[in-house]
């Protein structure tokens, strides 16, 4: 049996170019790669946690599935799905709950980040932490174990979920014999930190985001508003500094050294966001443009998503029979 690769991201915002180089480029690429079995998938239950809005919900997993497909996903070659019109995930996550150490959940990043928060502002530990948060890494844990993953691509800030699956793999085999497959993180060390507008990390919470999709006036002004140091025009500029870490995602070998040369000479920073204007608008355009065809098409997007739907459920009713039969709810025979 060929080993699977899986992936997904959650519908929580318009899709920004730490999606594409954090995850998606990384994860289409293994998609070519025929030694694997490959699942994409939608995470809209795990959006449920921020995203409080149904009309919000049908938005942006809309934007999502159309960004897969305009970035490449070709659904021919890989099951591409929605989480939540995959019901075995969530049987699997409460059976996976009895075997958890409620103690792993307290090591969970994003739960001790709300903790501290609270406690450097005097509430209560727990203020404002729901069960979805809290749980959410057995989420995962059963979105990776139900379809046999072995590798899971993910960006830094996610490697401590596949950590926390494989360890709920391995509790679950050591108390009813071998019956999940313990998965593995794959990280791309190169772009799996991507630095927003301000120079943080990019991320909707902050605000600095580089949408991928944005028109070509919009990309224009989010690259002229990129803070830089008050070095003088003709002074030289390092290349330490987020106008470069882009012109270093978008442009080629070539151009990163014809821009780190004009950086030594001493570019006016009005002249590099112009250059990196012309180099992002050229690699963004052709997926641009495919994403606004599937957004004014989107019964075909539909109709993609049921296809893959339909092969995801056997792959899952295949583990949860396994599963069943390993703790004894097998059916009667």
């Amino acid at each position: 049996m060929k080993q699977v690769v899986l992936t997904g991201i959650k519908p929580t915002g318009a899709p920004h170019i730490g999606n594409y180089f954090g995850v998606i480029k990384r994860a289409i690429e293994m998609s070519q790669n025929t030694e694997y079995d490959r699942f994409y998938f939608i995470a809209d239950y795990h959006a449920l946690n921020s995203l409080k809005n149904a009309d919000d919900m049908k938005k942006y997993y809309k934007e999502l599935a159309c960004t897969w497909l305009a970035c490449g996903l070709d659904p021919e070659k890989v099951l591409f799905y929605r989480q939540s019109q995959i019901p075995e995930t969530f049987e699997l996550c409460w059976i996976l709950m009895n075997v958890t150490p409620k103690g792993l959940m307290d090591r969970a990043h994003a739960y001790k980040a709300v903790v501290q928060e609270n406690e450097t502002a005097g509430k209560d530990p727990d203020d404002g932490v729901n069960m979805g948060l809290y749980n959410y890494p057995i989420l995962m844990a059963a979105d990776i174990l139900l379809f046999n993953t072995k590798f899971v691509p993910v960006g830094k800030d996610q490697k401590q979920h596949v950590e926390m699956a494989r360890d709920i793999a391995k509790y679950f085999n050591k108390k009813y014999g071998y019956t999940l497959v313990v998965p593995n993180e794959m990280i791309e060390e190169k772009t799996a930190t991507i630095v927003g507008l301000d120079g943080r990390k990019m991320s909707k919470s902050y605000g600095n985001q580089l949408p991928l999709f944005a028109d070509e006036v919009a990309l224009k002004k989010l690259i002229s508003g990129i803070k830089t140091d008050s070095s003088l025009p003709t002074e030289p500029k390092s290349t330490d500094c987020t106008l470069f870490e882009y012109i270093k995602l978008f442009g080629t070998e070539e151009k990163q050294a014809e821009m780190a040369k004009r950086f030594a000479e001493g570019i006016s920073w009005a002249d590099a966001k112009k250059e990196l204007f012309e180099i992002a608008n050229a690699y963004l355009k052709p997926m641009r443009d495919r994403y606004n065809r599937y957004m004014e098409n989107f019964e075909d997007v539909e109709l993609l998503l049921q296809k893959g739907e339909k092969q995801a459920r056997e792959i899952a009713r295949e583990t949860i029979a396994r599963v069943r039969k390993a703790i004894g709810v097998d059916e009667f025979k």
